[in-house]
């Protein structure tokens, strides 16, 4: 199992990274490791320590 470290992004917001391998399997990404368009994902929390993270479709126009 992988672990990622959660990080302070700012005085409001904490981040983790997804690897890049995962993110080009779904498209996210194009073959130089960079971001295709704009992409928005929504985040769930279920239970105390566990978190759900869901790619939406590309809503940009």
């Amino acid at each position: 199992m992988a672990l990622n470290k959660l990080r302070q992004l700012d005085q409001n917001s904490l981040g983790v990274t997804l690897p890049k391998d995962d993110l080009r399997i779904d498209g996210v990404l194009d073959e130089n490791g960079e971001l295709r368009d704009e992409h928005y994902v929504h985040i769930r929390h279920l239970e105390e320590g566990e978190w759900k993270i869901e790619l939406l479709d590309n809503t940009s126009s």
